[in-house]
């Protein structure tokens, strides 16, 4: 077939290492890199011997890595060098170097076909966010098995809308209701504000902050759960606030302490400060608890 131009160059040139004669031996172990090598056949094959080149089948026979000359060497020959063309006669195995990113099809290189050794960290150079292809799936940190303890599949930002909650007869309106939380695995933790404008009262009710994200993890999970009250303003004065997320629950329970009092109580709505304008009942929590 003819060419305008360059006749395209095909084949996989490989020059072997290099071969010390052995005296009295014709047979040869053809290498490229350490590796044995097989050529097409003789015929596709250059061989300088003592600074001649060789004529294939004639001077030099080949079997799959095995180069056999007509008669043995001996102690002062000098094999030059062994070019190995390749298939000529269609591209075959591409030479060293030549294979282009353009030239491999999207998605054509697939997971059978990378060593589990050969991509590694400083091989990926994410510039941007890792998305598996269902929600089921998570990253193992800090092992080199699946195991279970340690797989990270689960992590979530929102905001959610906290509320007081009591009993019959209880309302409010808001300045602020502010509800931010932050989940990884199984651990929830939530950044509470809430500013009341007017709160209607009802006498002896417990007290609880209501809309959590997630429900607390049942069982003894959550007995020592406790949250970290930041400001407390309006409320009933020598009180000492305390919040915690009781098994099974999607609300903060409130608890107080009075002045020189041993033990906890639950916060009644009488102990909110009612009124009008001016941001009654300011209140901010951070509280971590484990959900199912």
């Amino acid at each position: 077939m003819a060419y305008i131009g360059k006749t395209p160059t095909i084949g996989n040139f490989q020059v072997c290492d290099a071969i010390s004669v052995v005296n009295g031996q014709a047979a040869y172990t053809m290498q490229v890199g350490g590796v044995n090598v097989s050529p097409e056949s003789a015929n596709h094959m250059l061989v300088s011997l003592n600074g001649v080149i060789q004529k294939p089948t004639d001077a030099y026979t080949v079997s799959s890595s095995t180069i056999t000359f007509a008669s043995n060497l001996v102690t002062g020959d000098v094999i030059d060098f062994i070019q190995i063309l390749g298939n000529v006669l269609d591209l075959g195995v591409p030479s060293d170097n030549t294979v282009s990113t353009a030239k491999i099809v999207d998605a054509n290189v697939t997971t059978a076909k990378i060593a589990d050794t050969s991509v590694t960290p400083a091989k990926l150079n994410l510039n941007d966010n890792l998305l598996f292809n269902t929600a089921s799936k998570g990253i193992y940190l800090g092992v080199t098995s699946a195991t279970a303890s340690n797989l990270l599949d689960d992590y979530e930002e929102g905001t959610w809308t906290p509320a007081y909650s009591a009993g019959g007869g209880f309302s409010a309106t808001y300045a602020k209701q502010i509800g931010n939380y932050t989940k990884i695995g199984n651990k929830v933790t939530c950044w509470i504000t809430l500013f009341t404008n007017t709160v209607s009262l009802t006498s002896g009710a417990n007290l609880t902050i209501s809309g959590l994200p997630f429900v607390a993890a049942s069982g003894d999970v959550q007995k020592d759960c406790s949250g970290t009250i930041g400001r407390n303003y309006r409320w009933s004065s020598d009180i000492d606030l305390h919040a915690t997320v009781s098994q099974g629950n999607s609300s903060v329970t409130l608890y107080y302490q009075a002045s020189n009092a041993s033990n906890l109580l639950p916060a009644q709505t009488s102990q909110l400060t009612s009124g009008s304008n001016g941001y009654y009942n300011n209140i901010d929590i951070t509280i971590t608890y484990q959900t199912a």
